[in-house]
């Protein structure tokens, strides 16, 4: 089988010579995006906004440089993402663009119009089979994504306190589930409501579907009819209150699987392009309203048609690169009874697992593991 093309330039920039959002730019075009016919169609860039108080997100520099090129080529763009699973500044879609903007995120510095996936609740989904899934038949997948008629992927590659890392295939499967997606990504348990938090004002009673959801007029506050519910998540969406909660309570090993599956459900069968870089690589996701100190050093961009060949690009280029000092990954290695794992992730938080993930994603065919990379 013939190896999976990964484009990588460094960000090394001499003084009066390209900056890194032209190096960027060329960089997309010597991978080939210019082959995706883009004019007059509308091309969904997935990204991630970063949590408020987070600065290791991605710039919004960056996705200007994307921007210009889908534009350069007729396309019509629009940075994407969907709602959390979680209590945050992103569970809907009125915090998630204020968030957005507060990041630095609008039509101006951007280039291009931003919209949440799965609209204002998280709730604006659409099921799309998993050809060849074992965990997930139908994706819930933000309905704007699966509008769009062009996917690009736009990754901050970096550590993670679940998953070892977040690269492409989490930015795409876990990133463009919705509400309910997420949480079936993350959780096989059922939902708890917090009668203090409850309102009583059976928002939540609108979505369920199952009977899952029962009102106590006494005490006028939601409870769950556990014989009933599904745990589908969509009263998650529905509670503007933070009241009901699911347990994230998948290994993950599970967590990657199903991950897995849910990129595929998102590529399948579309025009796509995956850019992932390797900059601020913080030791935990950018859902986090905090990021610790780089525990590897800035190595550079990567570019590929393969999201799972990009993935195993970067784990790579992170292996042969040194640990920072003064970060998590440098301080785990000091400690005193450390376990030598040979692996950056696993040494940064001894808990995590990545593997699966692109394991099951060659499996189901989501791409190669092999590639031969090309430096710009």
């Amino acid at each position: 089988m013939e190896k999976s093309k990964v484009y990588f330039s460094d960000f090394r920039t001499p003084a009066y010579g390209d900056g890194i959002p032209t190096k960027l730019k060329k960089l997309i075009k010597a991978a080939g995006i210019g082959n995706i016919e883009m004019d007059g169609r509308f091309v969904a860039i997935k990204m991630h906004f970063g949590e408020l108080g987070n600065v290791s997100f991605l710039r919004p520099n960056f996705a200007k440089a994307v921007v210009d090129v889908v534009k350069e080529f007729g396309g019509k763009p629009f940075l994407t993402d969907c709602n959390t699973m979680y209590p945050g500044f992103r569970k809907n879609a009125l915090e998630h663009l204020y968030c957005a903007w507060e990041n630095g995120f609008n039509p101006l510095s951007t280039g291009c119009p931003i919209i949440i996936a799965d609209g204002l609740k998280g709730t604006d989904d659409i099921e799309v089979p998993v050809q060849g899934g074992e965990y997930v038949k139908n994706a819930k997948i933000g309905r704007a994504i699966m509008d769009a008629d062009v996917f690009i992927s736009l990754t901050h590659f970096k550590g993670h306190e679940l998953t070892g890392f977040g690269g492409t295939i989490k930015n795409i499967g876990m990133g463009c589930g919705s509400r309910a997606g997420k949480t079936e990504q993350h959780s096989s348990g059922k939902p708890v409501i917090d009668a203090e938090l409850c309102r009583g004002c059976r928002r939540c009673y609108k979505e369920c579907a199952n009977g899952g959801l029962e009102f106590d007029s006494q005490a006028r506050k939601m409870t769950v009819n556990y014989d009933n519910c599904v745990g589908c998540g969509r009263c998650l969406g529905a509670c503007n209150f933070d009241a009901i909660q699911f347990s994230q309570e998948n290994a993950p090993q599970l967590l990657n699987r199903r991950m897995a599956e849910y990129a595929k459900a998102v590529v399948d069968g579309r025009p796509q392009f995956h850019i992932s870089l390797i900059v601020d690589v913080s030791p935990n996701c950018d859902c986090h309203s905090e990021n610790d100190a780089p525990i590897l050093p800035d190595i550079g961009m990567f570019a590929s048609f393969d999201p799972l060949a990009l993935d195993q690009a970067c784990v790579d280029a992170c292996q042969a690169s040194a640990p920072m000092p003064n970060s998590q990954l440098s301080d785990n290695i000091h400690s005193k009874g450390f376990v030598d794992h040979h692996d950056h992730f696993t040494n940064s938080g001894p808990e995590t697992e990545w593997r699966s993930c692109l394991q099951h994603s060659e499996k189901i065919g989501l791409g190669s593991r092999s590639y031969e990379l090309i430096k710009i």
